[in-house]
């Protein structure tokens, strides 16, 4: 029951209503009802699938300018770039397919990291030296229809 619904008793309920003659009584009574509706279109997906390309790439890479690192691969790992940037560290040849999946860490010597001199270190025992850097370029494919 709504409020003014209450208010329109209110007279009723303490016999004031009883007093006035029977043709004098009005009941009003006031429905409200709230709905609101939001109708957002669904639009079609405009991002097409990005392939990354490797281009050639810088020596070392300053250690505050890396937002964070993506597994791409057996023996290379994706650093993300504060600047929306991609570089790719390549591992050496004779590093074994560690597990990186359970975290991996850089101690690097200076504020650089830099390729031939650093190593990754798997959280469970193993490392591995970076070989090369390689900047990723997105190339986008065409959606076919």
């Amino acid at each position: 029951m709504t409020l003014l619904a209450f208010f329109g008793l209110f007279p009723a309920l303490f016999g004031a209503a009883a007093q006035a003659p029977a043709e004098d009584q009005v009941v009003r009574r006031v429905i409200i009802r709230d709905e609101v509706i939001l109708r957002i279109p669904i639009r079609p997906r405009l991002s097409r699938p990005i392939e990354w390309v490797e281009k050639k790439g810088p020596k070392c890479l300053p250690a505050n300018r890396i937002a964070g690192a993506v597994l791409s691969g057996p023996s290379s790992i994706d650093f993300l770039m504060r600047n929306r940037q991609r570089v790719r560290a390549l591992m050496d040849n004779d590093c074994p397919a560690l597990d990186f999946y359970g975290r991996f860490y850089l101690q690097p010597d200076d504020e650089f990291i830099c390729a031939k001199r650093e190593t990754i270190h798997s959280r469970i025992g193993g490392s591995c030296r970076i070989e090369k850097f390689k900047m990723l370029v997105p190339q986008y494919k065409q959606v076919k229809r």
